[in-house]
């Protein structure tokens, strides 16, 4: 691939923030929160979603993760995730496996399911349960069939729903495109890598774009870009937002292998944002990831990983006072770790 591109560091890290949404809150509507999810917004740990469309649109509210405009499944990697209702089909049918194999498991595991359920609502311990299937019931979400409710307490609620006339092949390309302007510049394997797909089918989903996509070079080496968004990714700087609280698997730095150097450079850092087990939240001041955060209840304790202003520690207290937590009815206390 003959790079006409090169791109920075920096350049990549603000063309993220921009297409991210994390520069500037855009005023809450339908179509700011489907731009907020554009990517799907990982909602493993509870009420995740909601944090990261906080993060992204002014006047979120606690129940905004219950907009019309949205709606929860088991999404990429079959990790609950909040995404734009009308992409339903994408995070769904796009991840529909490419072999026989695969694709008999999930329509098999789904027939069952809609067989048991007989239109009525049920938890999925419940199904998965009466099927003796335990979690493959998840496999059943690429046919586009199944929906969830999950308030991050009980077990997920599920029900069926008609799957949207779309070819899975053709799902997989939009959801591939909707990968590479969020993740941008990426690979197909990297797309594969975060979709829980076959590398096969990766590629064949940005073969089916490659009259879309402009080569670039990176840090990172050959990449792809959207040709429509060489404009943003050259767009002239601006001020990034001063704090931003990323929750747990933010889509900002949902990233693995090299991905993680050029988001946090420094190799003793980098370990503590992605932990083992549960990721921490992200601490993001002036563009740059500065540190974690943990919050239990109305306690939020942020281990910074360099010295902070006053003004930049004001900025990160302001962002915390205004998370719309649901069931804390006391002001968040911050705790500086160190």
């Amino acid at each position: 691939m003959e790079a006409r591109l090169r791109l920075t560091r920096q350049q990549i890290l603000a063309f993220r923030q921009r297409v991210g949404g994390l520069d500037g809150r855009t005023p809450k509507s339908a179509e700011s929160l489907r731009r907020a999810a554009w990517a799907g917004l990982q909602d493993s740990m509870p009420r995740a979603a909601l944090l990261s469309l906080h993060a992204r649109v002014d006047g979120v509210e606690s129940s905004t993760w219950e907009d019309p405009s949205l709606a929860q499944l088991w999404g990429p990697r079959y990790s609950t995730y909040v995404v734009p209702k009308r992409d339903f089909a994408l995070f769904s049918l796009g991840r529909h496996p490419d072999n026989a194999k695969g694709r008999l498991r999930a329509e098999q595991i789904a027939e069952r399911v809609h067989a048991q359920l007989d239109g009525a609502r049920m938890t999925d311990r419940e199904v998965a349960g009466a099927l003796g299937i335990g979690n493959a019931i998840r496999y059943a979400a690429t046919t586009g069939s199944v929906a969830i409710r999950w308030e991050g307490a009980r077990a997920p609620t599920v029900w069926t729903v008609a799957a949207a006339e779309i070819e899975p092949v053709e799902a997989c390309r939009e959801l591939a495109r909707r990968h590479l302007h969020i993740f941008g510049p990426t690979t197909a394997d990297r797309f594969a890598r975060w979709a829980g797909i076959s590398r096969r089918a990766g590629a064949t989903a940005f073969a089916l774009l490659e009259g879309s996509l402009l080569p670039v070079r990176s840090p990172l080496g050959d990449e792809w870009l959207l040709a429509d968004d060489e404009p943003v990714m050259q767009a002239a700087e601006t001020a990034p937002a001063p704090a931003r609280l990323l929750p747990s698997g933010d889509t900002y730095f949902l990233l693995d292998g090299a991905e993680r150097e050029l988001l946090v450079p420094r190799a003793n850092q980098r370990p503590k944002l992605w932990t083992p087990r549960v990721w921490p939240g992200a601490l993001l001041v002036d563009g740059e990831i500065r540190g974690t955060w943990r919050r239990a209840q109305h306690t939020m304790v942020i281990d910074a990983w360099e010295r902070l202003s006053r003004g930049r520690r004001d900025a990160v207290e302001t962002e915390a006072s205004a998370l719309p937590l649901p069931g804390i009815d006391r002001p968040i206390e911050v705790v500086w770790d160190p």
